[in-house]
Parts: C-alpha cells; sequence; structure tokens
C-alpha cells in the first residue's frame, strides 16, 4: 500500500486507486507538500493502463479546507516571483488531476473550501454527502480562486461563480447539486455504497473507450459545431470502431456475452 506523508493510495484492484488526503487534523487543508505528492501521485496513477477509476477522498470530518495556515504564513514573506512560482505549482497538481486519462471520481464528505473547490472541481464525477458545505473563500481574506478559477468556472457554471467568488458565501451540496456542480448527493451513510456502484460502472467499460470519451468531453466542451469538428468527431469514432477493443466490445454485444476486457 504506497503511502507519502500527507496522501494514502489504495489499489483495492488493479482497476480501481483511492487517493486520500490524510490530514485530518488540519482538516485536509494543502501545503506544497500535498501538492507535490498529488502531482506524482496522479502522475504515476494516469500512467498504469489497466486503471479505470480514480476515487479522490479525505479523511477526518472535512474533504479540504483550502489551504494550509502555516503554508500561508510563510507566502507572507515570499516576493513577487517566489509567490508566482508558488502559484505554478498548485496550477499544475490541478492541471495534472483534470487532464489525468483516468476518470476521477470526488467524494466529497466533509466541507470542501477554498482550494478544496478546486480539487472537486477538478474531477470527473462527484458524489457528495448531504448537510456538508462548499465555499469560495478567498476574498474574505483579501485574495481571489485565481489558480482554481478556470476548473470552477467550467463545473460550477459562470453565473453562480460570478456570485461565490466575490461574495464568499458558503453554499449547501443541495445547491451545488442544483447547479450542476455536483452529480450524486446521497446520505452521509450511503455515500460509500453509491460510490461502489460508480466505480463499479467504470470499470465496466473498455478501457480505452473509458480514456476516449473523458478527453472527448474536454476536447468538445465549448467548440463551435464546425466542418472541422465534424470531420475530428467521424476520426475518432473511425479509429475506435477499427480498433481491437472496439471490435470486440461489438461483437461481444452481438453475440449476447461479455467482452474480454471484463
Amino acid at each position: 500500500m504506497p503511502t507519502s506523508s500527507t496522501i494514502e493510495i489504495h489499489r483495492p484492484s488493479a482497476r480501481v486507486a483511492e487517493v486520500w488526503l490524510n490530514r485530518p487534523e488540519v482538516r485536509n487543508a494543502f501545503n506544497d507538500e500535498v501538492i507535490a505528492e498529488l502531482t506524482a501521485a496522479f502522475r504515476g496513477l494516469g500512467a498504469d493502463p489497466a486503471l479505470r477509476a480514480i476515487v479522490l477522498g479525505g479523511r477526518g470530518k472535512a474533504f479540504c479546507a483550502g489551504a494550509d495556515l502555516n503554508w500561508m504564513r510563510r507566502m507572507g514573506a515570499y516576493s513577487w516571483a517566489e509567490n508566482e512560482a508558488d502559484a505554478a505549482r498548485l496550477a499544475e497538481m490541478l492541471w495534472t488531476l483534470y487532464s489525468c486519462p483516468v476518470p476521477v471520481v470526488g467524494r466529497i464528505h466533509g466541507d470542501c473550501y477554498a482550494g478544496g473547490v478546486g480539487l472537486a472541481a477538478v474531477c470527473d464525477l462527484l458524489v457528495a454527502a448531504e448537510g456538508m458545505h462548499f465555499c469560495l473563500s478567498e476574498a474574505r481574506l483579501g485574495l481571489m480562486p485565481a489558480t482554481v478559477g478556470p476548473y470552477v468556472v467550467k463545473a460550477l457554471g459562470e453565473q453562480a461563480s460570478r456570485r461565490y467568488f466575490v461574495s464568499a458565501e458558503r453554499f449547501g451540496a443541495a445547491e451545488a447539486k442544483a447547479l450542476g456542480f455536483v452529480h450524486e448527493l446521497v446520505a452521509p451513510s450511503a455515500l460509500d455504497a453509491r460510490l461502489g456502484e460508480i466505480v463499479a460502472a467504470l470499470a465496466a467499460n473498455g478501457p480505452q473507450a473509458l480514456r476516449a470519451s473523458k478527453r472527448l468531453v474536454q476536447d468538445l466542451a465549448g467548440r463551435a459545431i464546425d466542418a472541422e469538428l465534424r470531420a475530428e468527431t467521424a476520426r475518432r469514432i473511425a479509429d475506435i470502431r477499427s480498433g481491437a477493443e472496439g471490435r470486440e466490445g461489438v461483437a461481444a454485444f452481438l453475440d449476447k456475452r461479455e467482452p474480454e476486457w471484463r
């Protein structure tokens, strides 16, 4: 069981990985060490061709409270160049999670604040427990949610982001679900059972098709449906239809049997 000083990585099966933020004493707040370890973990997991789902969760009462207070104190003494370099490492970590070829499922069991909202936003699926809260609290500290911003606006939507970026209000899991940020809202006692169902659905899919489908959404979002895009999607489906996995999947469906990857 690979474990670092700030995160835990579990492999319940060859197809599934769990990454746990493991700093419950500070509500899983992140610092430069957490950022480095999350970046390395997701780079390694994304390179595993057997993997079909990664669950991202947090130990203790909170999912992630944002930035660690001691880290923030150190940043207060940084020069502009040091601040930029530090923020660039956070931006790289968020991009690594967002662009990980394996679908990432967020397990949001407790409060999710500031940079923690960014971690939630880079997940492909979010399952949240009733009663937890989100908060983009940066403006209260005279800051702004800059590095997490691109992912939060994509996931939460522009109109809701216009409100919560500037108001720094808390909003509950039910509101996040209504806004489309959260996909599934369940009782805390049902959280792991529902996660298990979602992970099982992911693990049953073709491994190459799973990754190609995740990338497809990212590549299509916001693009005009012009001749170039229509041609590109035709090429993509031709590639996967003519590949071994696509041929096996269609043959298994027609023969009424399980495909080989299951």
